[in-house]
This record gives C-alpha cells, structure tokens and sequence, in this order.
C-alpha cells in the first residue's frame, strides 16, 4: 500500500504529465474549419455545359454548382444530365480537372412555382435521382419571386406540406434539398420545424439580409450550424466582393467560424457593373478574393 506522501507524488506526476507542452498543444489546437469555393454555371454562361468545368477551372475556383436546366412549361427540367453518357462526361471532365461538383441546382423554381407546380414531385425526384447518379449531396431549390413567402403568406401551407414530401424523398435517398426564401432567419427556423426533416435545410443567400436591411451576422446565427447546408457568398451586381463596403468577408469569415460552419461557398452574383457579362474578369477576381480570406496561404 502507497503511504500518502508517496500517493500524492504519484498524482502529481500524472497530473504533470497532462501538462507536457505536447499535451497542451493537443488540448488546445482548435479543429481547422475548411471552405471550397464554387462558382454557378448558369452565372458563369454555361448552363450545363461541359465547358462550365474548363472555365471553372480558369477561374480558380473549387468547385461548380450545375443547373438541372429550364422548366418552361415541360413537366420536368429540361437536363441532359438523365443521359448517362452525358453524366459520365461531366463527372469525367471534373475529376481530370480535380474540380468538384458541389450541389445541383433547380432554379426553374425561381420562375415557376413550387407551391402550384402540379409536376412538383417528379421534378424534385429527377433531381435527386441525378444528384445519387452523381455523387452530389445538395440540391438547391429557391422557392422563388411565387413562392415569396412574406408577399404570398397564404401559400404557406401548400409549401410547408410540399417540403415535406421533399424531406422524405431526399431522406430516402441520403441527400439533403437546400431552399432559399425571402423570410428573416427566424421565419426560417420555424419554417424548417413545421417540414419536420433534416435533409431540407437552408441554402443561404447573403443578399437576402443585405438588401432586406437585416443584420447578415445575426441572421446566420439565429440559423446556427446544422441549419445551412450551403451559401451563395456572393451580393447584388454592381461590385466585386473585394470592393463592396456592405459586406465584410473578414468578419463573416469569423462569424462563420464561431458558429463552426464549414463547407462550399458559391459565387452567385456580384460582377461588376461596367463589365457584367466578362466571365473570367468578374468570377476570376471574387474567387481569388475569397480564397485570400477563407483559404489563406
């Protein structure tokens, strides 16, 4: 049996042992949150072409966010992605590339409505079908200018029971359907408990709060972490990300990191409005901007 003079020495050896410069480093060493830059190739001018990886590329981004394709008054997108060969093409051409395709997209939705649609399901489904074909996790669904909740309340319910559908079918398939809505972060939260699934999420937008005169910061955090499956990191036309004084990426870049978010952040917009329709120019200059604050060297 250790007397107690010896027992207290043990403990102290164990203790110290704990507080070895290696131990403290081990302890205190913050988890590196990591970000992927992306760019969308409706907004790059190569909606769904095999080209948008080529100049995804030139520009220096991650990653491409690839449209589903127009919806018109078809009952499903108009994708050339449903052709395997095409498919295989573009998985092909990105991974030669080392590029990565981070989220489909279904922006026939910004146009047409979500909560009438009476084709809704089929379309979600190709969607998700191409998004499991592909190896993608998120699918982007904008409820759009008719499905604008705070002009259009009354289509709430309609919505709210849509989503639903949707959250059993990405659930079933693994996948996890990203909406983007014209409410507040708060509006979002509840929204997000009436659907009742995890793999319905927001995929947040940061000219929403800009332009609607919300705290963007606070509004993220009302969301949290495990509400946002992606961002469109980009605001309004008019300036580069670099030159706009409303938004400060240094700070999101904080706020995002105390939050512990990390994932893709795509360009969507903010191209110059002197040179708007100068590709490489203005998504050249936002990616190497954003890649200076959440990929520094």
């Amino acid at each position: 049996m250790l007397s107690r003079r010896d027992f207290l020495s043990a403990s102290l050896l164990a203790a110290g042992g704990l507080l070895l410069p290696g131990s403290l480093t081990a302890l205190a060493k913050p988890k590196k949150l990591r970000y992927k830059i992306a760019v969308v190739d409706l907004m790059i001018l190569k909606r769904q072409k095999l080209g948008a990886l080529q100049l995804t590329k030139d520009i220096g981004a991650d990653g491409v966010e690839v449209d589903m394709g127009g919806l018109g008054n078809r009952d499903t997108f108009d994708s050339q992605l449903s052709k395997p060969e095409i498919r295989q093409q573009f998985l092909d051409k990105a991974k030669e590339l080392n590029l990565e395709i981070c989220s489909l997209a279904m922006t026939g939705f910004y146009a047409q409505s979500f909560a009438t649609r009476p084709t809704y399901e089929r379309m979600v489904q190709d969607c998700i079908d191409t998004m499991v074909q592909m190896g993608v996790k998120v699918g982007f669904l904008p409820l759009g200018n008719q499905g604008d909740l705070v002009k259009n309340p009354e289509l709430r319910p309609a919505i709210v029971e849509r989503l639903k559908v949707v959250g059993k079918m990405a659930q079933k398939a693994g996948v996890v359907i990203g909406i983007e809505t014209a409410l507040d972060a708060a509006g979002e939260v509840q929204l997000l408990k009436d659907i009742g699934s995890r793999h319905v999420q927001i995929y947040f937008n940061f000219s929403n709060p800009l332009k609607n005169g919300r705290d963007l910061h606070q509004e993220l955090r009302t969301l949290g972490r495990k509400r946002i499956c992606q961002i469109h990191c980009t605001d309004d036309d008019g300036v580069w990300l670099q030159n706009n004084t409303r938004l400060d990426m240094n700070r999101v870049k904080q706020t995002l990191a105390d939050m512990g978010w990390e994932g893709w952040l795509v360009i969507e917009r903010s191209r110059d409005a002197a040179d708007p329709r100068n590709v490489k120019k203005n998504f050249g200059a936002n990616t190497a901007y954003l890649k200076s604050i959440f990929q520094p060297i």
